[in-house]
Formats: structure tokens, C-alpha cells, sequence
């Protein structure tokens, strides 16, 4: 009797366990470290999908540089190696200029909502998915992480004060407005900028959020940060391999969807309300200055910003697509 109340115990358990495994198990990258907040709300969103899905999609978070370099996340999906990735989407300009258009539009956006509503409303998500499509890619959604500050060694106060400055850029589009602005940048990843300032071999970085930014001390180092930025607000977006998402159910697609979306707003909303904490705390420092440009000093760069769009849309065909999508929804909502 003993060994047949074991073997129905043991079968029980088993079937138990059976019950409790995930249907889906993907395995993303982020293009943030662990330990920032940005890593946090995309860890959250992950815990969502899968209390959402009842525990039948399970996530393994990856931080930057786990399995490959932030820059080789789309050709990882292709290969198998990662099933998604929580990135900029101006990391991959490199593949195409239109994901450096698209990826951070600079000086095209003064919130993450006109972002938002763009990708959402305005047909940004249908042009993502049929740019990454010929990659093997699902773009599931995203939003604006926030308009970045900018952090200095230098006091900057306007457009002049750029000229001949050693400073990280991203990919794309930004580093190509910021040399047309008389800038030197250099293509680091953001885990190495710290580093390259305290170091000296940058004066300044085109980064992140005023919030992240101060939280790993950047502003202690180069201490003249420009605040509200003047330039970047990148498309962040949550995309994985296209052959995966065709496997799932129409549920868990639309559960993907919507928890996208609602991503989009839970990061760009947690780091606006942080942002504004951090400045309180810089502005109570006597040795951090916060540099805010005159309205006069945003148009000259905007206006740099803006001739680049056309000249990168010149680059590919699918560029001038970004080109004509984007120039088309600012027009429409009397934003350009």
C-alpha cells in the first residue's frame, strides 16, 4: 500500500509541476545595466506579462552585455541566441539610417506622450514592423524614455559652446546632428561613461535621464549638467523574434500589445517623477550648476536637428519612409 500512496504522490507532484510551468519561456536583453531604475520598470513589466498571461509566458531579463553588445540584439534574435530585447531602437542605425531616424528624431518631439501617441496613433507602430520585418523581428511597442539631460564637464549655455566638445553620442542620427553643430562625438556604451569622463577622454555625454544620470553620479563628475535637454528623446521599445510571436496565441499577443503600451507609460511617467527629485537634490548641491538653455539657443539647434533629418533620409529608402511618416504626423498635429 505504502508504495502505491508513494507512486500516486509522486505522480501528483509531477502533474503539479507540469501545471505550473510556463508555456512560453523567452529569454530577452535589456540595453540598460542592472541596478538603474530604467532596468527596474523593465523587470516589472516582465513580472506583469507574466501574472497577465497567469504564468503561461515566463521572461529572463538579461542586462546590457549578458549574451552580445547592445548593437547586436536584432542579429542574436535571427540567430536564436536571444528570443527579445528591451533597447533603443537607434542602437541599430548601423543595419539602417532609418532606425537612427526613427530611433531618436532629434528635436522632433518635446514630450514621450507626442512619441507615444506617434507610435501608437500616428502609424510608428505599423512603420516599425514593416522595417524590422526582412530582420525576423516583432516590434511589440514602445515609447520615450523622457527628454534627457546632458551632462558636462564644461558649462554649456547655448549652441557656440559645443563647438570642438569630446562627448559620447549614440548612434545615428545624434551623433550626426551633434557634429553639424561643431561637437567630436564618440560611440561608447552607456555602461562606459562614467568611466570615460571621470577618465577625461569625454567632456560630456548625451545620456540618459536627469534622474539616471545623478543616481550614478554622473553630475558629481562632470557637474554643469543641461537640464531640460535640448536634444534626444530616444525610441525605447520592447520587439522579439518574429517566428516566436507567431507561435503564441492571440491572447497572449494582445496581452503583449497592451502591456506595451502601458510600459511605454509607466517608464516615461516613474522617470519624469524622478527626474524632478534629482534636480531638487543637484539644485541643493553648491557644486552642481543646472544649465537651462534660452528658448533662442533650443530653435538653433532644433533647426541644426532638422536639416539632418533631411539628409539622413537620403541614405536608404526606407529612411526617407521614416522621413516622410514622421514630418507628415508633426504637420498634422501643427507640431513641426
Amino acid at each position: 500500500m505504502f508504495p502505491t500512496r508513494l507512486a500516486a504522490g509522486l505522480l501528483s507532484a509531477t502533474l503539479a509541476c507540469n501545471a505550473l510551468a510556463a508555456d512560453f519561456t523567452f529569454k530577452f536583453q535589456s540595453s540598460d545595466p542592472s541596478g538603474v531604475k530604467n532596468f527596474e520598470i523593465q523587470q516589472a513589466w516582465v513580472d506583469r506579462v507574466e501574472a497577465m498571461t497567469g504564468g503561461r509566458v515566463e521572461i529572463d531579463l538579461l542586462p546590457v552585455g549578458s549574451v552580445v553588445s547592445h548593437t547586436e540584439t536584432l542579429g542574436a534574435m535571427k540567430m536564436g541566441v536571444l528570443d527579445g530585447h528591451i533597447s533603443v531602437t537607434g542602437y541599430f542605425s548601423g543595419k539602417d539610417p532609418a532606425f537612427g531616424l526613427i530611433g531618436n528624431t532629434v528635436g522632433a518631439w518635446s514630450s514621450p506622450d507626442q512619441l507615444i501617441d506617434y507610435i501608437n496613433h500616428g502609424g510608428g507602430y505599423e512603420l516599425m514592423n514593416e522595417l524590422y520585418k526582412p530582420y525576423g523581428v516583432k516590434f511589440v511597442g514602445g515609447g520615450g524614455t523622457g527628454v534627457e539631460s546632458f551632462v558636462s564637464k564644461k558649462p554649456l549655455d547655448g549652441v557656440e559652446d559645443l563647438k570642438g566638445l569630446k562627448m559620447r553620442a549614440p548612434e545615428g542620427l545624434v551623433q550626426s546632428v551633434f557634429a553639424a553643430a561643431g561637437a567630436s562625438p564618440v560611440n561608447l556604451p552607456g555602461s562606459e561613461v562614467y568611466t570615460a569622463l571621470s577618465k577625461g577622454v569625454i567632456d560630456a555625454a548625451d545620456y540618459t535621464v536627469f534622474s539616471t544620470n545623478h543616481e550614478a553620479g554622473l553630475n558629481e563628475i562632470a557637474p554643469h549638467p543641461v537640464n531640460p535637454g535640448f536634444h534626444s528623446l530616444p525610441l525605447i521599445e520592447i520587439a522579439m523574434d518574429l517566428k516566436e510571436w507567431n507561435k503564441l496565441p492571440e491572447d497572449i499577443q494582445a496581452i503583449m500589445t497592451v502591456s506595451a503600451r502601458d510600459f511605454a507609460q509607466d517608464i516615461s511617467t516613474q522617470l519624469a517623477m524622478a527626474d524632478r527629485e534629482a534636480v531638487n537634490e543637484a539644485r541643493a548641491n553648491p557644486d552642481i550648476t543646472i544649465h537651462d538653455w534660452s528658448a533662442e539657443e533650443r530653435r538653433k539647434f532644433r533647426t541644426i536637428a532638422r536639416d539632418q533629418w533631411q539628409v539622413y533620409a537620403e541614405q536608404s529608402p526606407n529612411a526617407e519612409k521614416v522621413y516622410q511618416s514622421v514630418t507628415e504626423y508633426l504637420e498634422s498635429q501643427g507640431l513641426l
